[in-house]
């Protein structure tokens, strides 16, 4: 009975007191509180929550009347964005904060969904290309001021984006760069030379400009590197940048495997250096070699438009639309021209005319595909191909059904229009800027928010319209414009 009795009273007493408070809230909102009542720790308090309530009120409305205005200029230039995704250990993904958190933040190691990255947008950069290496990403900018530069994040252990000392009084020098930074190139007239192209391979670079050549620099273990190859060279550290002169002036578009370079030239001739075991610089033997070689083979009289190679198999499209391949066959991407493992001279691949014209090639570990004039794509070789989890292996190039892109009744006119390859997946963009993946996923590098393998394409959610990718072997990264 007692209890009850407590009880009681504390309940009556706990409500009169919220009564009286809120009474003297509203007696102080119209300032009509007696002299008493003002000097008592009640109404400070009241006092206090009532003056930081009106704080806010007139904060909100100042936000609410505040106009921003954009020029047509600015508007554009916010328009264009990068965003990244995939393994981040390595410093590919050029997000200072995931390696190097900041407070209340923590280290992260991959990460598995679309980031934005803000590096040029706050250094007034505009991104023109991209290229990713094993584990490290180029970028060819413009300065707003109208400079052009190259940079380079990531893996840096044979240099192979640039020479980054530590400071200028110390012989150190990073092994990876976890932002992206500058990389110094030995041209002539550095204002008026502008880079066509560059690409990344395992451990090299490779780069066109428009007046001065091609450069190249990091591991030239077996002459990827377009020069002499150097028995127990040094790579970690090493600011060499070598101008490669065994190569016509109408370069128009250098392309890096994991251990060689393919050159193709304006006339649609290709060109080839580095490491041959496999057959891939197609110069018909297995030997490494440092000096660029005209590629010849069923090449010979055909205008090339297009290579692809992200290892050891190369795939190249000719103007025709006739494909061509030479290099690693282990996986059989290359059954339906030998019967071998290997293939060190390009052969014409005999596709079925119900293809119909193709646009587009794609290689990549074990994995080949192709896109058509009539947006379809078409996949080949081991591993994940697009065809579910049922079909690991099939040498002939198979058609996956365009529902799988997002065309239906609604969006008949839906199509892919460009298609790329990493080593172990792929990656195909729309007519509607939106992107599809699938493949491995160890390092969440398709960026769907998890790590699981995808079997069949599947759309990544981009919040832009996607206007290119670049796939590494572990990381992705694309260009994007803000919806419209």
């Amino acid at each position: 009975m007692l209890f009850r009795f407590v009880f009681v009273s504390n309940f009556i007493f706990n409500a009169y007191f919220h009564i009286l408070i809120m009474f003297m809230v509203k007696m102080a909102l119209t300032g009509r509180l007696c002299w008493l009542c003002r000097t008592s720790k009640y109404y400070k308090n009241v006092h206090r929550f009532s003056s930081t309530w009106k704080k806010r009120q007139i904060k909100q409305e100042e936000i609410k009347e505040t106009v921003y205005q954009f020029t047509v200029e600015n508007v554009n230039q916010l328009q264009e964005r990068i965003y990244v995704w995939g393994f981040a250990a390595t410093g590919a993904l050029g997000i200072k904060s995931y390696l190097r958190p900041q407070k209340k933040q923590t280290a992260i190691s991959s990460m598995n969904r679309p980031a934005q990255m803000k590096f040029f947008e706050s250094n007034n950069m505009k991104v023109q290309n991209v290229a990713c290496g094993y584990g490290f990403t180029l970028f060819l900018v413009d300065r707003m001021k109208g400079c052009h530069e190259i940079l380079g994040t990531g893996i840096n252990t044979d240099s192979q984006i640039g020479y980054h000392p530590v400071d200028n009084k110390s012989e150190r020098y990073l092994d990876y760069v976890i932002e992206p930074a500058k990389i110094n190139l030995p041209l002539l007239h550095s204002s008026k030379t502008k880079i066509l192209n560059m690409d990344g391979g395992r451990a090299h670079t490779v780069l066109l400009t428009d007046k001065e050549g091609v450069f190249s620099f990091g591991n030239n273990a077996y002459g990827q590197c377009g020069r002499s190859i150097i028995e127990n060279e040094k790579y970690s550290g090493n600011p060499t940048v070598y101008k490669i002169k065994e190569l016509p002036d109408d370069v128009i578009e250098v392309i890096c495997g994991q251990d060689h370079t393919l050159f193709l030239t304006k006339a649609g001739v290709v060109y080839s250096c580095g490491l041959g075991s496999d057959g891939q610089t197609g110069l018909g033997h297995y030997q490494s070699i440092g000096r660029p070689s005209q590629v010849k083979g069923d090449l010979e009289g055909e205008r090339i438009v297009q290579i692809a190679c992200s290892a050891d198999c190369v795939l190249a499209l000719s103007d025709k639309g006739d494909v061509f391949g030479w290099g690693n066959s282990e996986y059989n991407q290359l059954a339906l021209i030998t019967d071998h493992t290997q293939v060190n001279i390009p052969k014409r691949i005999q596709v079925s005319a119900s293809c119909g014209k193709i646009v587009k090639v794609a290689s990549g570990g074990s994995i080949c595909g192709f896109l058509n004039e009539n947006g379809e794509v078409f996949t080949w070789g081991y591993g994940i191909l697009g065809l579910g989890p049922n079909v690991q292996a099939t040498t002939i190039p198979t058609k996956l059904p365009s529902p799988l892109f997002g065309a239906n009744e609604i969006d008949a006119g839906k199509k892919v229009v460009n298609l790329k390859c990493g080593v172990y997946s792929f990656a195909a963009i729309t007519n509607r800027g939106d992107l599809y993946m699938w493949g491995k996923n160890k390092f969440g590098n398709l960026g769907f928010a998890n790590k699981k393998d995808q079997f069949f394409p599947w759309r990544v959610c981009v919040p832009s319209e996607v206007l290119d990718v670049w796939c590494g072997v572990d990381h992705t990264v694309v260009r994007c414009v803000s919806f419209s």
